[in-house]
């Protein structure tokens, strides 16, 4: 009887293993270490913006609106819930991605305004947090890209014969992936007008004024008109 268990066992494990469920168990395990290294950098970019607004908001209070912006996209960030679910969601994930987008550019305009604070930019407290960000931003970076190599693979995985039919069967979908936000633009030819000359081309000449008419026989040419007075030759 136990043999006969032991070998159903076996013959089950290499019925899966040449379906490919264990090259999607291995897909989906590093969708989701991908995926456990970007909200992880994600939230050390937010650690770091209180100290950060705080800093700038000693020195240039009077920017409220950019400071304003600011918290009210980490608080559209916090107010998502990045559970490991959110990636088989993918409305959920655009919402996400959009919000850590919003994220981004508030804080992208809040170092570009403490460029016109020379006292901000000389605190030592400042440059060490802009160097904090600036890591941070490329550690998201790289984090992003690993996520969206794992997530091609293991889509690619699932979508595929004859894993598709494993993937059917234990109900494994194809997970959301980051998208371009504005891809439509960026996949747009540029527009090229050539009615306008182009900056920094040498313009075209000015045209010649009319040669002046010549004088009638046997009377004398005209006397040229003297230049006006200048008022610094006017002995004041």
């Amino acid at each position: 009887m136990r043999m006969k268990l032991w070998v159903m066992v076996l013959a089950l494990s290499a019925l899966l293993s040449g379906c490919g469920y264990n090259e999607i168990q291995r897909n989906d395990e590093q969708v989701a270490a991908g995926w456990s290294e970007v909200l992880n950098q994600y939230k050390r970019r937010a650690d770091l913006i209180p100290n950060l607004v705080s800093v700038v908001q000693g020195y240039a209070s009077h920017e409220r609106e950019v400071l304003t912006a600011v918290t009210q996209a980490r608080a559209s960030v916090a107010g998502i819930k990045a559970t490991p679910e959110l990636v088989n969601d993918p409305e959920a994930f655009a919402r996400f991605q959009k919000a850590q987008g919003e994220l981004g550019g508030a804080l992208s305009r809040l170092l570009v305004v403490a460029e016109n604070y020379p006292q901000l930019k000389a605190d030592a407290n400042f440059r060490d947090l802009q160097a904090q960000v600036e890591g941070t931003e490329n550690r998201i970076t790289v984090a992003r890209n690993r996520y969206i190599k794992a997530v091609q693979e293991y889509n690619v995985g699932v979508r595929t014969f004859p894993n598709n039919l494993t993937a059917m069967v234990f109900g494994y979908k194809p997970k959301a992936n980051f998208a371009v936000e504005d891809e439509k633009a960026i996949s747009a030819p540029p527009t090229i007008r050539f009615d306008q000359p182009r900056s920094g081309a040498p313009s075209a000449p000015a045209a010649l004024p009319p040669p002046a008419a010549a004088p009638a026989p046997g009377t004398a040419p005209a006397a040229p008109e003297k230049p006006a007075a200048s008022p610094l030759s006017s002995g004041y």
